[in-house]
């Protein structure tokens, strides 16, 4: 009898089995055994052999030559600057998201753009060739040089990837290999699939785009090996009832993970965006109140975005926070600073707070902007469309300063913003655009209240 080349991994302990069992043995978790090929034993070295043999060796820094990492236009200007200038080649690139969202869309509009002057092959496991084709109808696409192929196994669809430079694989969860007994998209197929390919493109320079599933919590389905492998890691975001999708970096070896990319879909595809006003902007600003416009850096780039807060009173004697876009422990953390240090009694109000578009503001320069949302809504009182708001804010009330205030101050001016409330810190790096547009200083978030 053929000796099994797989044994059962617990990914708790390392406790191994032959075969696979519902608890483990060693820690007691259960469904934690995950298969795994075993490696075969190191090939014996013969006596003398090493003077002939290619050693490994360390080699100073200022040895090592400089390797300039060629980018290539994917056609989509807002996925370039996601990517950080370009596609890299022989690079690893993984795109999460929910069904229907779009990424199949989204890579064969890049398949076809780069399929004319490289050979690309699609390598589509969940649809048919002739359903990539009508699809690429649909998006009046067409190239002889974009290779359609319909596997599921990756060791008879390897053979295709000779020659080609750009390979598309949909989905990393629905190919398998033939060295694991488990079905495809479990955690030991995902994970030695994912191997297979990076050690491909690493030999072969050959780029991958992967196409990855989510799971109901919206993390990438698979171990989370599958993302230490990847070169950059994408999650395209967005509801499938609305044409606005956002595209965010969370790993980019070759670029800034804070970039975002914002797309719109339509009958003809998916097309980027530089207008982000109709998105992160709203139509009521100014008129209804809870609302305040703050700039945000994400990357490269800063974005106008809308925050808005509903205030009401508790039904229940635990008054409720619930916030979307901003950290809820920050959302509470300013509410405690306006009651204490403002007087704004918020303790018995339910607390609803949201920033516009589905971005998420993770930096602090929004807390200034924050408080100003809130004091807005529990007063019922309007802030001038045309009035920006940033900075960070202290449990001691203070406003701090920020980075890129300068930037961020340039881009109000750029949008039609006639005032900003920024912290006094950055006044003297952003005087020099104090005739384009009145720059308030605030030392507390009292003063900001008072301006307001």
């Amino acid at each position: 009898m053929a000796k099994s080349n797989t044994q059962f991994v617990c990914s708790e302990c390392g406790y191994t089995s032959p075969k696979w069992l519902g608890r483990c043995l060693g820690c007691g978790k259960f469904n934690s055994l995950i298969e795994e090929t075993i490696a075969p034993p190191p090939v014996a070295k013969k006596s003398g052999g090493y003077k002939n043999a290619v050693q490994s060796r360390a080699v100073p820094l200022s040895q090592i030559a400089y390797e300039k990492y060629e980018r290539t236009p994917s056609g989509i200007s807002e996925l370039d600057v996601v990517l950080g200038g370009g596609i890299v080649r022989g690079s690893l690139v993984l795109v999460g998201g929910d069904p229907g969202v779009g990424k199949s869309t989204l890579l064969t509009q890049v398949a076809a753009h780069l399929a004319k002057e490289h050979k690309v092959l699609y390598l589509s496991a969940e649809e048919s060739c002739s359903q990539v084709k009508l699809r690429c109808e649909r998006l009046g696409l067409n190239s002889d040089n974009l290779l359609l192929l319909n596997e599921t196994n990756i060791d008879s669809a390897e053979e295709a990837f000779e020659g080609a430079e750009y390979v598309i694989v949909d989905s990393i969860q629905a190919v398998y290999t033939d060295a694991l007994t488990s079905a495809a998209g479990s955690v030991g197929q995902v994970r030695e699939c994912a191997s297979r390919l990076m050690r491909i493109a690493k030999s072969k320079n050959i780029t991958f785009f992967i196409v990855g599933h989510v799971t109901k919590e919206g993390t990438l389905a698979g171990p989370k090996v599958l993302e230490h492998i990847m070169d950059t890691v994408l999650y395209f975001e967005g509801e499938r009832t609305e044409n606005f999708k956002i595209l965010r970096a969370v790993k980019n070896r070759f670029g800034s993970v804070q970039e975002v990319g914002v797309f719109e879909m339509t009958g003809e595809g998916i097309y980027g965006l530089s207008d982000y006003s109709a998105l992160f902007l709203s139509d009521t600003r100014g008129i209804a109140a809870g609302a305040v416009v703050t700039p945000s850096e994400t990357g490269n780039r800063c974005m106008m975005v809308e925050i808005q807060t509903l205030i009401a009173k508790t039904a229940y004697g635990l008054p409720r926070r619930m916030s979307l876009g901003v950290d809820f422990n920050r959302l509470v953390v300013l509410i405690a600073v306006l009651e204490k240090r403002c007087g704004v009694a918020l303790g018995t109000q339910d607390v609803y707070l949201n920033a516009m578009g589905g971005i998420k503001l993770n930096e602090p320069s929004a807390d200034l902007a924050v408080c100003a949302a809130l004091v807005s809504a529990e007063r019922m009182t309007a802030i001038d469309k045309y009035t920006a708001v940033f900075g960070e804010v202290g449990l001691t009330g203070e406003v701090r300063g920020v980075n890129f205030a300068d930037k961020r101050v340039n881009e109000c001016v750029k949008m039609g913003f006639k005032r900003v409330i920024l912290p006094a810190k950055n006044m003297k790096a952003c005087e020099k655009y104090k005739d384009k547009i009145e720059l308030i200083p605030v030392n507390y978030v009292s003063q900001m209240l008072k301006v307001l």
